[in-house]
């Protein structure tokens, strides 16, 4: 690899033994060889010195590819990515089911809250229940997942309020997002995040330094494989991500049909790159290594700041929504946010997910913190320099976590319909996200 990488000059020719691990990576460009045959080396190697420049300079290119691609950063975070996985995987096996949310204590809060930011999923959490997308025939009658009729007003209202922020922050691509909330006063963020823009300006983009899409178009061909062979199911070709869903497709064949799936991923297109494979109840996603709703929402957060130039601390937080497991370290993002203790004292108390009443406190919040400076650059979505898209301004570099002065008793962080989760509370369906919505309307 080394000497691959000190190669872009002198478009040296690699020999390298068959038997060798780096032979599967840099066969294609290498002269394979057996070492234990003299013969076949020495012969080689004058193949080597004499070797045309052309065939040289190709030989070279293939290898020099594959190293500056597949790099140790690389190695590193998909190594990361993949032992976070198991941890998710260990926590959704023991983890507790929360407690309903005390929608009464979440709206009493919400009315004496002074600035408050709510952040909203969208599939499953503003949208009909699942079970009004009923089935004609073999034919399901609607794929396109809209908002509820009945929560457009309640959320107008929330929208309008000067002093609540309404973040919509959703796995749909751009276009979902715009056709359901383009006439509201608020924010987007599709894509798990990579994408934001406040209703009134334009979308902006952000992405990890280096990331390719190479990899969408065989990662499509084996969708398009088992969406054929599998009735019911489809997939979405979004811009930085694929998902097949067989949430329609009979739920044994769909569950078998997803096994096999893996398998072809995992041998086949995405063996060597940098991603992350998602498993929902009823989906499989491939994305890029890094791309969670909690590792964005820190940048979104600062450009929020820095666009509404908000000078008063965020002192209300509502995070709801459907989210997949691994894109719920968004919960944990306002957890660290926090006051690190919080004594008992006289002050109104709210139910904790444990049943201790969690009274309010005056220690100084428990900031996250980061080491990447401003103007600096990391590879990383949450730390990364923010890009402009479509004629937008650059992102601000402010951190999130820097207008947030939140008590615990003033942090709401709800799963809807998804029981095994680690937030605070559990709404158990989109009626009761309509409940709370209209409540807090009451109070705008």
């Amino acid at each position: 690899y080394e000497f691959v990488a000190c190669q872009a000059a002198n478009k040296g020719v690699l020999i390298l033994s068959e038997f060798a691990g780096a032979a599967q990576s840099l066969g294609a460009g290498a002269i394979l060889v057996n070492p234990w045959n003299v013969a076949e080396v020495a012969s080689s190697i004058g193949y080597a010195l004499n070797m045309s420049a052309d065939e040289r300079e190709k030989r070279h290119h293939h290898n020099f590819l594959h190293v500056t691609t597949h790099t140790s950063q690389g190695w590193a975070e998909t190594f990361v990515s993949e032992l976070n996985e198991t941890i998710v995987e260990a926590q959704l096996r023991s983890r507790q089911i929360p407690p309903p949310l005390p929608i009464e204590a979440a709206v009493d809060r919400y009315a004496c809250s002074n600035n408050r930011l709510l952040i909203l999923g969208f599939d499953a959490t503003l949208t009909e229940p699942l079970d009004a997308l009923w089935r004609k025939g073999n034919q399901i009658k609607e794929l396109k997942h809209k908002i509820r009729s009945d929560l457009r007003e309640p959320l107008r209202k929330l929208c309008d309020d000067p002093k609540t922020t309404v973040l919509v922050l959703s796995g749909s691509n751009r276009n979902a997002l715009d056709n359901n909330f383009g006439d509201f006063n608020l924010w987007l963020a599709a894509e798990n995040g990579i994408f934001l823009r406040a209703t009134m300006g334009e979308w902006m983009m952000t992405m990890p330094e280096n990331t390719s899409m190479d990899w969408v178009d065989s990662v499509k061909h084996v969708f398009e494989y088992f969406t054929q062979r599998t009735p019911r199911s489809h997939f979405e070709l979004r811009e930085t991500s694929l998902i097949w869903d067989y949430r329609y497709s009979d739920a044994e064949f769909g569950r078998l049909q997803a096994r096999d799936l893996l398998m072809h991923l995992w041998t086949g297109p995405i063996s060597n790159l940098s991603l992350d494979v998602v498993q929902g109840s009823q989906s499989i996603e491939v994305r890029s290594v890094g791309v969670t709703k909690g590792a964005a929402i820190d940048r979104i957060l600062g450009e929020i700041v820095h666009n509404k130039g908000m000078k008063e601390p965020i002192d209300y937080v509502l995070c709801m929504g459907h989210f997949l497991a691994k894109d719920e370290d968004i919960y944990s993002y306002f957890e660290l946010m926090l006051p690190s203790e919080t004594p008992t004292s006289s002050s109104s108390q709210v139910p904790t997910p444990f049943g201790t009443p969690t009274a309010g406190s005056t220690a100084a919040p428990l900031k996250k913190q980061h080491s990447l400076s401003p103007g600096k650059k990391s590879s990383f979505i949450g730390e990364s320099m923010l890009d402009p898209m479509m004629g937008a301004d650059r992102m601000s570099l402010l951190e999130g976590s820097s207008l947030i002065n939140l008590q615990a008793e003033n942090y709401f962080s709800c799963s809807v319909a998804r029981k095994r989760s680690k937030s605070r509370y559990l709404l158990r369906s989109s009626d009761e996200v309509l409940e709370l919505l209209r409540g807090m309307a009451n109070h705008c």
